[in-house]
């Protein structure tokens, strides 16, 4: 998608009555068609996503990602539109049934903005600055991720890896479960998963409901630590389960396992 534009010192409110007005068509792109999978393994930036709400817009803004496009309430327009304006990025006003139909919202926010995708470390270099580290495998649900983050960032981890095959923490789901946190943590993403672990330094925990895995309780102390994170369905993959310490945490008898983001969220708090 093209997404080049004269630069401008400020953008312009513009206000449209028409849901089918083409300038619109953008907000109802896909996933795909925001950020395609070039894009998403570019680690200098590259495509777009869409945040919902003033408060991840504002977020977003705080983490100096460029706005590209907003759309906005007619009646009362967030104060955040503001800085998409001083940004340089039009926003688009329009009524309550505008904005349920170009977003697909029953209840639309009082914001929506497109942004370009900002850099992000490498790999290599998110793990050697992280003393708390989230991995991530197979988890391909974008809510899960999404809660993931949110945990993550609220208590008190570096940053997150995750594996190509996991959602991406700026799809647009996975930035509304986690209310913008994503801009907090720092991510990375490869397709060379364990072979970037294996070079780590640091103390890797894997986790597994596993009886034979050590109590969550019993993990030794550690400077550097990463917690691993597998599906729901097929969990970790058996070489990141070797490369690691196998860790459980105890639950009652007859329920198999706990949901991703629940089991990280527990692991980030013991762990931390």
């Amino acid at each position: 998608m093209h997404t080049d534009r004269p630069p401008a010192m400020s953008g312009r409110l513009i206000a449209i009555d028409d849901p089918a007005d083409e300038r619109l068509t953008v907000f109802r792109l896909s996933e795909r068609r925001l950020t395609n999978r070039a894009a998403k393994r570019d680690d200098a930036g590259a495509g777009l996503f869409l945040a919902e709400g003033d408060l991840v817009v504002e977020r977003a803004v705080r983490a100096g990602c460029v706005p590209w496009l907003g759309l906005a309430d007619a009646r009362r327009v967030p104060p955040v539109a503001d800085r998409l304006l001083a940004g340089g990025a039009d926003v688009y006003v329009g009524g309550e049934r505008v904005r349920q139909m170009v977003t697909g919202l029953g209840l639309p926010h009082p914001i929506v903005a497109l942004f370009h995708r900002p850099p992000r470390p490498s790999p290599g270099e998110l793990m050697q600055r992280c003393r708390r580290l989230v991995v991530v495998e197979g988890v391909d649900n974008p809510a899960n991720v999404g809660s993931i983050v949110r945990n993550a960032a609220a208590l008190g981890w570096d940053g997150m890896l995750l594996d190509s095959s996991s959602a991406d923490p700026l799809a647009r789901r996975a930035l509304r479960v986690a209310m913008g946190t994503a801009f907090d943590l720092p991510h990375a993403r490869t397709d060379q998963l364990l072979d970037e672990l294996r070079g780590a330094v640091m103390q890797l925990v894997a986790l597994t409901p596993s009886a034979s895995a050590i109590d969550i309780a019993a993990v030794p102390a550690a400077d550097r630590r990463a917690v691993l994170i597998g599906s729901e369905r097929a969990g970790l993959s058996d070489e990141l389960l070797a490369l690691a310490t196998p860790v459980r945490i105890p639950i009652v008898a007859g329920v198999d396992s706990l949901n991703a983001a629940a089991a990280a969220a527990i692991a980030c708090y013991a762990l931390a």
